[in-house]
Order: structure tokens, then C-alpha cells, then sequence
């Protein structure tokens, strides 16, 4: 006697291509039609990168293709774009060896300065210093105000260091 179950959208009886239903491999098989795939999805698939060997081969193919319908069919097989293939062709005859390579995407890294941590360095100490000096200058002030305080001219702090 044969049970039918309901797998999916349709029913399957219990004996799969007459083996009994106590065997292991019906029942592996009945597992595996029971195991539903994950259904979440990635939010975004990760872009494809071709290699220059894929394009110079895919090139190649398109370029043996005789009959009409057949680069179509080529490229519906590798799930690629018409506008591929005529990008590919004028890399191609520019002779990129580096275009026909996948390309980095984003920014582009700017090239280091070798002088450039010197002259940050140099900068630093240069506020340093600027910072010294109105310091030295701001004590100078006050200094002159006091010796016209206290009535001590400056000549005469001048002769008595000499």
C-alpha cells in the first residue's frame, strides 16, 4: 500500500521508483524533499570580477560564433551584457593589459609625500616657537611697565650689567 504525501505543490507517494519505504535511501530521499531551502535573501550580492583570462576567452567564443543567435545564446549562458562584450573589445584593441584585470573601485590612495612628516613636524615646532616668543614678548612688556613704575630707566639697568 502506497501513502502519498504532500511535498511543495504536489503529492509523491511513499514508494520512490518501487523501493519499499523502509530503506535507507527512501528515506534519505524523503528528507531531502522535506528540507526547505533558506529563504532569506543577502542584501546585496557581491559584484562579479572578471579575470582577463575570462575575457579574452569569452572573446574568443563570441568571436567563433558563425550562425545569428549565437552570441545571444553565449552570453544569456554567462548571465553577461552585449555592452560587456564591446567594452572587452575596446580594451582590447587599446592593448590594456591593466583594463582587461579587474579595476579597484573607490578612491584612488594619493601618493605619500616623503617630506611630509618632516614638514609637519617642522610646522609643530614652529607654532612651538611662536607660542614661546609672545610669551618672551608679553614678559618683556610687563617688565618695562614696572621699571616705569618704580622709576628705574632702562640705560641704567643696561651700564650696570657691563
Amino acid at each position: 500500500m502506497e501513502k502519498k504525501y504532500f511535498i511543495g505543490t504536489h503529492f509523491e507517494s511513499s514508494s520512490i521508483n518501487g523501493m519499499r519505504r523502509d530503506s535507507p535511501v527512501s528515506e534519505m530521499l524523503d528528507k531531502q524533499s522535506l528540507i526547505r531551502p533558506d529563504p532569506e535573501v543577502s542584501e546585496k550580492s557581491p559584484r562579479r570580477r572578471f579575470t582577463a583570462q575570462y575575457k579574452l576567452r569569452i572573446l574568443e567564443q563570441a568571436d567563433g560564433c558563425d550562425k545569428s543567435g549565437q552570441i545571444g545564446v553565449l552570453l544569456r549562458r554567462e548571465g553577461l551584457y552585449s555592452s560587456n562584450l564591446s567594452s572587452w573589445r575596446k580594451q582590447k584593441q587599446k592593448g590594456l593589459l591593466q583594463a582587461m584585470s579587474p579595476q579597484k573601485r573607490g578612491r584612488k590612495q594619493k601618493e605619500r609625500n616623503p617630506l611630509s612628516q618632516q614638514v609637519a613636524r617642522l610646522e609643530k615646532e614652529n607654532q612651538r616657537l611662536k607660542e614661546k616668543l609672545t610669551k618672551a614678548e608679553a614678559i618683556i612688556d610687563i617688565q618695562k611697565k614696572i621699571s616705569d613704575i618704580l622709576g628705574i630707566s632702562q640705560n641704567q639697568a643696561d651700564e650696570s650689567k657691563s
